[in-house]
């Protein structure tokens, strides 16, 4: 079965992941660099990494397998996940994909570019219930596809 991987430290649609997750019956791992409130049950799992640049992003990279699903709005670590074959989407339900992952790097080194000039700043715009609604339909499209696939 496919596991549901939550890159978790300022997630916004930890609700909306265990909602499907619970569903579908898959198993949903949250990593973090701390702590946190999720429900007790036998098919969430929380793993608290330690302070180390990128722990997070290196634990889920390491256990990932294809047609697992990744919630990361972390650019980078999309890409790895997408080198194993899993499915990756962000928390406004955006889904990377081999054919978009190169152009969403790039725009990344060019933001940081234009914010260390002082030339861009703010942050992402606030997640809307449409966002939020996207998101939810994106992951399960993606679970379903997962889920017709045979491991």
């Amino acid at each position: 079965m496919p596991e549901i991987f939550v890159d978790a430290d300022g997630c916004p649609v930890k609700d909306e992941v265990l909602r499907v997750a619970r569903r579908c019956k898959l198993k949903s791992i949250f990593v973090a660099n701390a702590w946190m409130r999720l429900p007790e049950d036998p098919l969430v799992e929380l793993v608290v990494v330690n302070d180390g640049f990128d722990a997070a992003d290196n634990w889920i990279a390491e256990r990932v397998r294809a047609d697992d699903i990744v919630v990361t709005t972390d650019i980078p670590l999309a890409a790895r996940c997408l080198e194993k074959k899993a499915r990756v989407l962000n928390a406004k339900g955006h889904v990377f994909t081999e054919a978009s992952i190169g152009s969403a790097l790039a725009n990344r080194e060019f933001s940081s570019q234009m914010r260390e000039h002082g030339l861009m700043t703010g942050g992402p715009s606030p997640m809307t219930d449409r966002d939020r609604s996207q998101f939810l339909q994106k992951l399960d499209q993606l679970v379903q596809a997962s889920l017709r696939v045979e491991r």
